[in-house]
């Protein structure tokens, strides 16, 4: 056993170390790792068609199995009455009313696998309607609350490529080859695919046989693989409008998505929309008039914002619904109001996430902000409903609030109130850091950016506090006015945490987000460095202490910055990519990447591949750095990160390699790894503070 090897054994014993003692030295009035499994979110809130009621996914951590679990709740409107549906440590999700507010469809895994379940409210009676070999997704009872309709995977024959030898008749040979022949053959959080297709069905909602309506080797709807978003009902419980991809050529054109009407009685369907681009998230009129969807036509620029269009049934007089005002937003989720004189939207706007209505005329009026959930300071996480008489249930955060259930009443003066406390127990004992948020210039092109400051709590402005940039991935993507555990976490220890949103980012319009069009990672450097300038220039930060850290497109960015910059004394790239070119060749979205990030395939443009490369900056890296993935992210693959870590190595940079196993992109399927995580990069850093004189 080398030396080399044998340090780096002990470091990696001293990072474990750390966390443990970290933990059990952290004031008990902060945030600690171990809090991952104390902490819950509401989501998913399914308002009642009357508007009284409300039920929603409680999402919490069960820490004996170490895993993720739900619940259904049901809340008054008026925030009273807030009690469980279901219990135990299982994944109870997606609950969906039928139409008379008398029975609501979920999905539950409570039977070893995810099925669906019907449950009356009067009596709550359940039962469970299939026995589905594969999980059901995007269910929803139809209008005459005759059937469900959902998705799920419908395998194909394995491919054969001639007979191989057989084992002898009691013999234990080792597992068959598995043989692939599609582009994409391995997805993030999923694995590697089945051979099949997602399909949509129907089932009586008394229970009975699913019966398959589309057909073909396409996917429709769902939330998985190329599907589109979830399948929607026509107002006579006659048809489906569904989001999906029948081109011949699927796989090289995955973003290129059409809608379709699909007969319920037998399967026949017809196309909608006809352009190339995608065309999403159907909402079909009270009175089956028209359908509200977002869509775009496609330039193959690094992002483009989806527009709100309306159509009519039959797919006729498409139009751009908004005002030209309204143009340069991206718009998600249309619903219609009952009385369909308009939609109900949601839109992200400067580092928030607004809900909205739109009316026939175009206008939009904003009705509630800081949507989202999920502890993050992405939007991600928004969901919202709408009652026959206006009432919407939404899902809120803000930097104090991981994830709520808030609600509105539509009208001349909308006032949003939250009605759920779900993590009052955990956060009525702890000092979070105060949040504040900074505008600053960029020192390339004296550019606005956005940015957020969380101080360590008990700030004292006189003292001066160690400062971690801590960039978001995407790269199309935003940070904003949102609870985010994991900094909140690095606060806790004493840090200044610095998060902005620097060119590329989204909810600033087209133009900023694709000033790093076939350009990134570049510029956004200055935008950055200029943030962590701006910060110390409100005097309380030491200099000496300054630290750098990010995930996916954030780790990318990382590397960026100590392959610039030597200003940091310590970096943690979590799962970054590192060499674009076998990026391209071994990630879940290749096509995106060949095709959208650059100006084509890798070996037509090599140049432009190692120009962008974070190889092409790793010899200027002096920062001790380490390099944290997930064993099973398929997004940026942990071989994106061995490149890197090698190359450190190569050059005697002081670096660690963590693999994280069994987990994919994020790091958060187990809660325990979500934790050590955070753990890692905090400890990280403070083994490499310089001390005080």
């Amino acid at each position: 056993m080398n030396n080399q090897y044998i340090r780096t054994l002990t470091l990696c014993f001293a990072v474990l170390v750390c966390v443990s003692l970290a933990n059990a030295q952290q004031k008990p009035d902060r945030l600690t790792p171990a809090d991952i499994f104390n902490l819950e979110m509401a989501t998913d809130p399914q308002i009642s068609p009357d508007g009284e009621k409300i039920i929603y996914v409680r999402e919490f951590s069960e820490i004996m199995s170490d895993k993720r679990c739900s619940n259904l709740w049901v809340i008054n409107f008026d925030g009273g009455d807030n009690r469980p549906l279901t219990t135990g440590n299982f994944s109870d999700n997606s609950p969906r009313w039928s139409n008379d507010g008398k029975r609501i469809a979920y999905v539950s895994d409570r039977s070893g696998s995810p099925q669906i379940y019907m449950r009356w409210m009067d009596t709550g009676q359940t039962a469970r309607l299939t026995n589905l070999q594969t999980p059901p997704l995007s269910i929803s009872i139809s209008p005459d609350g005759k059937y469900v309709a959902f998705t799920t995977l419908v395998p194909s024959p394995s491919l054969n490529v001639g007979n191989v030898p057989t084992p002898p008749q009691g013999a234990k040979w080792a597992e068959p080859a598995k043989i692939v022949d599609r582009l994409v053959y391995r997805f993030n959080n999923i694995g590697y695919l089945t051979p099949g297709y997602l399909h949509l069905f129907v089932l009586p909602s008394e229970g009975g046989t699913p019966r398959q309506v589309s057909s073909g080797d396409f996917n429709h709807g769902g939330t998985n693989v190329f599907g589109g978003s979830q399948p929607v009902w026509t107002p006579d419980s006659g048809h489906l409008i569904v989001a999906a991809n029948r081109r011949a050529d699927w796989e090289y054109e995955p973003y290129d998505t059409e809608l379709y009407d699909f007969s319920v009685a037998d399967g026949s369907f017809k196309p909608l929309t006809a352009r190339r681009g995608p065309d999403d998230f159907p909402a079909v009129s009270p009175d089956g008039r028209y359908i509200a969807y977002v869509g775009y036509d496609d330039k193959h620029v690094g992002y483009q914002v989806g527009h709100l269009y309306l159509m009519n049934r039959d797919g006729g007089n498409s139009r751009v619904l908004p005002a030209k005002a309204y143009l340069d937003i991206e718009y998600h989720n249309p619903k219609w109001a009952s009385d369909g004189s308009g939609v109900y939207v949601l839109y992200d706007d400067h580092g928030h996430t607004k809900l909205a209505f739109c009316n026939m005329k175009g206008e939009l009026k904003q009705l509630a902000t800081d949507l989202g959930a999920g502890g993050l300071a992405y939007g991600f996480g928004a969901s919202f409903t709408v009652a026959r008489d206006g009432r919407c249930a939404f899902t809120h955060t803000d930097p104090k609030t991981p994830g709520d259930i808030s609600v509105l009443r539509a009208g001349a003066r909308p006032e949003s109130r939250v009605i759920t406390a779900v993590n009052d127990d955990v956060l009525g004992s702890k000092k979070l850091g105060e949040v504040e948020e900074f505008w600053y210039e960029s020192s390339l092109d004296k550019r606005k950016i956005q940015g957020w400051i969380i101080k360590p709590p008990g700030f004292d402005a006189s003292k001066k506090y160690p400062l971690i940039l801590e960039i978001h991935g995407g790269p199309f993507a935003n940070y904003g006015w949102r609870f985010d555990t994991e900094k909140q976490m690095m606060a806790a220890r004493g840090y200044v945490v610095v998060y902005t949103n620097p060119r590329g980012s989204t909810s600033y319009g087209e133009e900023f987000g694709n000033l790093i069009h076939h350009a990134y990672p570049g510029d956004d450097f200055f935008d950055l460095n200029s943030g962590v300038d701006a910060v110390i220039g409100k005097g309380y930060v030491d200099t000496d202490n300054l630290f750098v850290t990010g995930g996916s497109g954030g780790g990318v960015l990382t590397c960026w910055m100590i392959g610039r910059t030597t200003r940091f004394r310590a970096a943690v790239t979590v799962y970054p990519v590192i060499n674009w070119y076998s990026f391209v060749l071994t990630s879940d979205i290749p096509v995106l990447v060949a095709r959208y990030w650059f100006p084509g395939l890798p070996w037509d443009n090599v140049e432009h591949y190692e120009k962008r490369s974070l190889l092409s900056v790793v010899k200027n890296v002096k920062t001790p750095t380490m390099v944290l993935t997930g064993e099973e992210d398929y997004r940026t693959p942990i071989s994106e990160s061995e490149q890197y870590y090698t190359a450190l190595k190569l050059l005697k940079v002081e670096s660690v390699l963590v693999r994280v196993p069994g987990e994919p992109h994020g790091i958060a399927r187990r809660p325990s790894h979500h934790a050590a995580k955070i753990s890692y990069i905090v400890n990280w850093f403070d083994q490499h503070r310089k001390k005080s004189e």
